[in-house]
């Protein structure tokens, strides 16, 4: 892959998270940074995918997590070679190409083994061996293919691998005689010779496999006769009968002197994963290959030490708590937002937006139209949602005079009337029935640490609170479970009444911290919050202060 920059939104993303990651890609794309592409790192909300498919656009790709992978770290720069290929000219490819290792693949381009120096060595010892005759595996065609050389009869199966030993014809006919007949009766053998037609001949009367004249020496009418009816193949290599010999050796292809017991991974595998195996290798390199086990590219040892092809811009957050797991392997280039600054460290310099409007969406609206970009009709809707949403339509205390100007940009751009588009979408986020607490609190939850404690607000907007309070049972159980799972002090959920414009708040915490909450208690572990509707601005300010008396 190339370099990328994904664009996040905070886990558990709620429309203007989602929204601005959308937009923000669109904006850096007309800038000409063509590398920033819009991620999530949670499930849409139901009002986000209304949203989405209102208007048929496609949401940001769903990335859960950025814990290290192959594909953040691999190569995509690879060679290959095809498995019948000769050992000569491969080693001649390695060399020029300058790898050292190097895929083995079929004809349908299948990953079969890797090739490298290592695997070579062990196999060609094996093969040399001073005690006995050289015995490789080849073709006919691949010893001429190797050789350059002419085929003058092809004989039988030139095509077929067959295990050949390999006899020189230099010697004394009587020598060179018996040592055919030694080998004649289990072997398939290739001889190599010059214009010895003793030699000739007596293998043709033998039947020998194929026949290898060196030195450019041209087979006689006879010996072509011969070799045609007892099915022998003949080839003219223009190399002396030395060379010749070693040539054949190298015909041999990849396929045999491969390492065939080194296993492929895949570009979504975690570098935690692969690396125990990746070490064991002797070249420490795996190749990498796609769902049909095709070689896309490699990765080495050295390719995990070096900068992951991946950075992280982030948008409607800052804090570490709230951004997608795995971020801290990574750089952070943009950071867009209007909460308060959280405990986010970055190594380089970066561009930081924070501005205290009711939506992130209204600075990324800012933004286009600063540099005087126009601004995609689609990326418009979505853009006016997000004001519409994060801030109740205009009516939470969050809202600044600059929402309200910009929605009704946005407004006249689209042609969408605000009150109608904010009440459609406002509706389809506070829909509870048939929706597990689980998932009510999950959809749109944030982690804060305050002053080393954590604690957890979720939030959702309802048309009346009325049904949420009848399963308040079921809800607190599962912010107890909430609770626990993120070691927390406490987890709440906020429930907005979008008709009256005030909350009721869900709490499962410490015994001893809630004896410290003095909101108007409605009955156990449930508060009434008059006139609040924003976390960041109202609830978050009010929680420190309970923190800080908590804490003292």
């Amino acid at each position: 892959m190339n370099k990328t920059t994904y664009i996040f939104g905070h886990k558990n993303p709620d429309t203007d998270s989602v929204v601005s990651a959308t937009a923000l890609e669109a904006l850096k794309n007309a800038q000409g940074f063509s590398e920033y592409k819009a991620a999530r790192a949670g499930k849409l909300n139901p009002q986000t995918e209304y949203i989405y498919k209102k208007f048929g656009i496609t949401p940001p790709e769903f990335i859960p997590n950025l814990n290290p992978r192959v594909a953040f770290y691999m190569s995509d720069s690879v060679d290959v070679i095809n498995q019948m290929t000769p050992f000569w000219e491969a080693s001649i490819f390695m060399r020029e190409k300058k790898r050292k290792v190097v895929p083995v693949v079929d004809d349908e381009g299948h990953y079969k083994a890797i090739l490298n120096y290592n695997s070579f060595t062990n196999k060609i010892f094996g093969i040399l061996r001073p005690e006995h005759h050289i015995s490789l595996v080849t073709t006919v065609n691949l010893m001429n293919q190797t050789l350059k050389g002419t085929i003058c009869c092809p004989g039988e199966d030139p095509d077929v691998l067959h295990t050949y030993t390999i006899i020189s014809g230099s010697t004394k006919f009587e020598s060179f005689k018996k040592t055919l007949e030694d080998h004649i009766k289990n072997e398939s053998i290739v001889v190599v010779t010059g214009d010895r037609e003793d030699i000739q001949n007596l293998c043709l009367e033998k039947k020998i496999r194929a026949l290898i004249l060196s030195a450019g020496r041209v087979p006689s009418k006879e010996i072509l006769e011969k070799a045609k009816k007892c099915g022998t193949s003949i080839i003219v290599s223009k190399y002396d009968t030395a060379s010749t010999s070693m040539l054949v050796l190298y015909s041999t292809p990849v396929r045999v002197l491969c390492d065939q017991s080194i296993k492929p991974i895949k570009r979504e595998d975690s570098i935690q994963q692969i690396l125990p195996h990746l070490k064991e290798v002797p070249s420490q390199i795996l190749p990498v290959v796609d769902d049909e086990n095709k070689v896309i590219g490699m990765l080495s040892e050295i390719d995990i030490h070096h900068e992951a092809k991946i950075s992280v811009a982030l948008v409607d957050h800052n804090e570490m708590s709230q951004a997608v797991d795995g971020i801290e392997n990574y750089s952070i280039t943009d950071i867009i937002d209007h909460h308060r600054l959280g405990s986010i460290h970055t190594k380089l310099p970066i561009s930081f937006i924070n501005m205290p409007l009711g939506s992130t969406s209204t600075i990324i609206t800012k933004m286009f139209r600063e540099q005087k970009i126009k601004i995609p009709s689609d990326v418009a809707k979505l853009l006016l949602c997000g004001i519409l949403s994060d801030t109740l339509i205009l009516q939470s205390a969050t809202t600044t005079q600059t929402d309200i100007e910009t929605a009704g940009y946005l407004s006249e751009l689209t042609g969408l009337d605000i009150k109608t588009l904010g009440e459609e979408i406002i509706k389809a986020g506070s829909r509870i029935s048939g929706r597990s607490s689980y998932e009510v609190i999950n959809q749109d939850m944030k982690e804060y640490n305050e002053g080393g404690l954590i604690f957890t607000v979720s939030q959702i907007e309802v048309d009346g609170t009325e049904e949420v309070l009848n399963r308040k049972t079921e809800f607190l159980n599962d912010l107890e479970v909430a609770r626990k799972s993120h070691g927390a002090l406490f987890a709440s959920l906020l429930v907005t009444d979008i008709s009256t414009l005030s909350s009721v708040m869900l709490v499962a915490g410490e015994e001893k911290f809630l004896q410290c909450l003095t909101f108007p208690k409605q009955e156990d572990n449930i508060y009434f919050l008059k006139d609040v509707v924003s976390r960041k601005k109202q609830l978050i300010p009010m929680l420190t202060e309970v923190l800080a008396a908590y804490g003292a």
